[in-house]
């Protein structure tokens, strides 16, 4: 390719136009004239979707694609809690890309898992936007150190299948910063990816793909992102309004149609030339960056990356409730029971569907290791009521082992890209399987396959309960490794399972009333509100169990106060207290008692994975910073720390805090609110210089004024009396004249307003 600045000066505004939408449902537009080649874009958050070249192809998963390695959905890579993992696993997906020419992948999905029921959780990482932004991140990394690009997706809001290209998500600007654009903020700043996907629907109003502050002023000049923005497949409403707003390139192809939109849009004034070679400049910029690192027919072991599949899958899985049936022992008899153990379902259902160069199932696992093993279908997956023959079978089979291992889940019908869960019940034909089977073996153990939270009522009827959540092509392998312990399970829940549908957060407002979804539960997003609720999950996140125990000792911090912008460094030692070799997830939370604003009883601030052998310990060092300690503070637009005390714990899960200690932070100074009469007493408290300036005007009456006592010496914060601290705190400045009944009259009020004006001004507020 020539220079940029040299192509971009030759091209035609038609062929600066075409540029910005794809030439087919794959791949970019090339302009042979100029040598601008076509690059390919692929799905593949967790597996190569690559379809052969030619007419007919499709986003939505039903036409076969290449073989490629079929790794764990999001859902069970997020319960790794492992970047160093995904990074490997970003690797490998790139290498694959590199193999078949693919310039992008579209992954990771990073979208907020608000409610269990979304169809697509299976492809996005978490309900918490620190744990999910850092695993995207690690991906991105691990993808784009191949020089294969990722993108990032669906930017914002995308949490629901349900009328997902026109529904309007309506948010609170608090609770959009610090959850739902969070999660994509660390990912976009660290990890740099190539391109970002706009999502589907509205938020507040515009569409994603043309809404300005989303593509250009929070994405581009707040996060300083330097890539392209790429449409959803057939996401874009207005393609003028799109490219005006900052998005750069539309996919699939729309023919000659948007093309001669934006010629006609250019020529008629209504959309500015230099607003369109912008997206050109980037676009070729993107083009020559993909084109200059191809490694065409690079080197790929399948074999290899199934067994990282394997070890991924291990990594994520995991152990729900033991009672101590698992492992299991080299001398008994298993029953394997259920369809899911020889047609395990291993993916999820949509654009993401990857064809897997091969499958390895549990049945085949499980009888490859030399235990007896004898196997009953017990249910079929494809419908939900009992066939009498299959449960009886089971359950005689059941009852001649040593132990019962049941695979059950959800169907494919049940979860997938395109619409939204009902329900949180597995079918009723798997319900009657559990409750035949435990009435004649005790030794009970479920390995669910599913890409979201199941609910669980027959949870007492299980003495073991495996999540193994969507585990990719080597989920057989996998499961077998744990069964039988050969290695300990060490994922742990990066959502919460509810009891009940009811007690989940957004119960009342999913998926909303038409084309409008209401946010109304704010930030309380997963177990924020389970937390402030008081409400007992069904397992709470952060979760998992393993064959080892693990102690937290010696936290120490190292200090016991900091300002806003110092950063703390927090320190704890783990050691594996068992007997056999484990990895534990330590995790770090934060809770803010400062009450400057209403916040989540604890938030998670960090995690690390570590190995231990038994006996062993290690000591973690954590660094907190600003954000953690901050608030989205709506009236300044930007982060904002409160002054007082905020609790550092560590914990094993969000519900088993081991260990906590409290560090007093001296925030932001004081921001000043507007002035007028009905200004609040209580809103300059904490302002040293409004303090002064009331207590200058009001103490010449504090002696015969029995409520204006107080501001002879502190104003609001020295009162004895709880109710007149009260009454102070929110009287409007204007009541003052009532409350002295004109001894501060109003000449008095407005030159109090006056110098407080001045005071504000001065100090740049």
């Amino acid at each position: 390719m020539r220079s940029i600045a040299d192509t971009l000066a030759e091209m035609t505004l038609e062929e600066k136009a075409a540029l910005c939408s794809g030439q087919d449902f794959w791949n970019t537009r090339p302009i042979d004239r100029l040598d601008v080649p076509a690059l390919m874009l692929s799905d593949g958050p967790h597996g190569l979707r690559k379809q052969p070249d030619g007419p007919g192809a499709d986003h939505a998963g039903l036409l076969a694609s290449l073989p490629a390695t079929c790794f764990p959905t999001a859902a069970g890579l997020a319960s790794s809690w492992d970047t160093t993992l995904l990074t490997r696993l970003g690797e490998a997906l790139g290498d694959e890309a590199q193999s078949e020419n693919v310039s992008v992948v579209l992954g990771p999905g990073t979208n907020i898992k608000r409610s269990p029921l979304c169809g697509r959780n299976f492809e996005y990482f978490s309900e918490d936007p620190v744990l999910s932004s850092r695993l995207a991140s690690a991906h991105i990394q691990g993808v784009q150190s191949k020089g294969v690009g990722a993108s990032l997706k669906h930017f914002a809001a995308n949490n629901q299948e349900h009328r997902r290209m026109s529904v309007d998500a309506r948010i609170d600007e608090r609770t959009l910063r610090e959850i739902y654009l969070a999660s994509f903020e660390e990912a976009v700043k660290v990890a740099k990816p190539w391109t970002v996907m706009c999502a589907y629907n509205r938020v507040n109003g515009p569409y994603c793909s043309e809404h300005s502050r989303l593509l250009t002023q929070i994405l581009r000049k707040e996060w300083g992102f330097d890539g392209i923005v790429v449409s959803d497949w057939a996401a874009v409403n207005d393609r003028v309004a799109g490219l005006d707003a900052g998005l750069e390139l539309e996919m699939p192809t729309s023919g000659d149609t948007r093309t001669r939109q934006i010629v006609k849009a250019v020529e008629s004034g209504t959309l500015s030339e230099g607003v369109l070679d912008q997206a050109v400049e980037r676009l070729l910029a993107f083009i020559e960056r993909a084109h200059t690192q191809d490694r065409t027919n690079a080197d790929v072991d399948l074999d290899e990356h199934h067994q990282l599949a394997r070890h991924v899958a291990r990594e994520s899985m995991v152990l729900l409730k033991n009672d101590g049936v698992l492992p299991l022992s080299t001398n008994q008899h298993v029953a394997v029971i259920g369809e899911f153990a020889e047609r395990p379902r291993f993916q999820g259902g949509g654009s993401s569907h990857v064809n897997p160069y091969r499958v390895e199932t549990p049945l085949e696992a499980l009888s490859a290791t030399g235990h007896e093993v004898r196997y009953a279908k017990g249910f079929e997956i494809d419908r939900d009521d009992t066939d009498q023959a299959l449960l009886d079978d089971a359950v005689a089979r059941a009852k001649r082992a040593d132990v019962a291992v049941l695979f059950l889940g959800l169907p494919e019908r049940y979860e997938s890209e395109g619409y939204d869960r009902t329900h949180l019940d597995i079918p009723a034909n798997q319900r009657a399987l559990i409750d035949a089977v435990h009435a004649v073996q005790p030794n009970t153990v479920v390995v669910l396959a599913n890409g979201s939270p199941v609910a669980m009522p027959w949870l007492s009827k299980a003495s073991a309960v495996l999540e193994a959540y969507l585990g990719g092509q080597a989920v057989g392998a996998a499961v077998a490794d744990l069964l039988f312990g050969e290695v300990s399970p060490c994922g742990k829940l990066a959502e919460t399972f509810p009891h009940r549908l009811e007690d989940t957060p957004c119960y009342l407002h999913f998926p909303g009333t038409g084309d409008v979804v209401e946010y109304a539960e704010g930030i309380f997003v997963g177990y924020r509100y389970f937390d402030a609720k008081n409400v007992a999950p069904l397992f709470p996140f952060g979760h998992g169990l393993s064959y080892t125990t693990f102690t937290y000792q010696d936290l120490t911090l190292s200090e016991a106060r900091i300002s806003a912008d110092d950063t703390l460094d927090v320190t704890v030692r783990v050691t594996n207290s068992g007997q056999r070799a484990g990895k534990e997830i330590v995790q770090l939370y934060v809770s803010d008692h400062t009450h400057a604003v209403p916040v989540a009883p604890k938030a998670l601030r960090g995690f690390e994975k570590v190995h231990l052998e038994p006996g062993e310990s290690a000591t973690l060092t954590f660094t907190l910073g600003r954000r953690d300690f901050a608030y989205f503070d709506v009236d300044t637009n930007d982060w904002r720390v409160p002054t007082g005390s905020f609790s550092i714990s560590f914990g094993a899960s969000s519900a088993d805090l081991r260990l906590t200690q409290d560090v007093h932070v001296t925030g932001d100074a004081p921001r000043w609110p507007a002035l007028d009469r009905n200004t609040l007493v209580g809103d300059l408290s904490g302002i040293e210089v409004a303090q002064r300036i009331l207590h200058d005007a009001l103490a010449p009456l504090a002696a015969q004024n029995p409520l204006l006592k107080g501001f002879a010496e502190d104003p609001i914060d020295d009162h004895s009396d709880d109710m007149i601290e009260a009454m102070m705190r929110y009287l409007p400045l204007r009541g003052l004249v009532s409350f002295t009944q004109g001894a501060f009259d109003e000449a008095q009020l407005e030159r109090l307003l006056q110098r407080l004006e001045q005071s504000r001004s001065s100090d740049g507020a």
